[in-house]
């Protein structure tokens, strides 16, 4: 299951098809240091996505 606390970084590595739907929420820096440290309710907060939507979507296909 993928968590507000996980970072950028961790989801993209352990959840490939989720690139896509950073890509399109305009949070596709997978390899950026901000990646790396942040975590998704704050890269969220950062690019003014709603992250209850965006983890929606996200464990949807997590879980396809």
């Amino acid at each position: 299951m993928i968590t507000k606390d996980m970072s950028i970084m961790e989801i993209v590595q352990n959840y490939p098809r989720a690139r896509e739907i950073l890509v399109r929420y305009g949070m596709g820096c997978g390899a950026c240091l901000g990646a790396s440290l942040e975590s998704l309710e704050k890269g969220a907060k950062i690019h003014k996505v709603d992250l209850t939507k965006l983890l929606a979507e996200l464990n949807e296909v997590e879980n396809k």
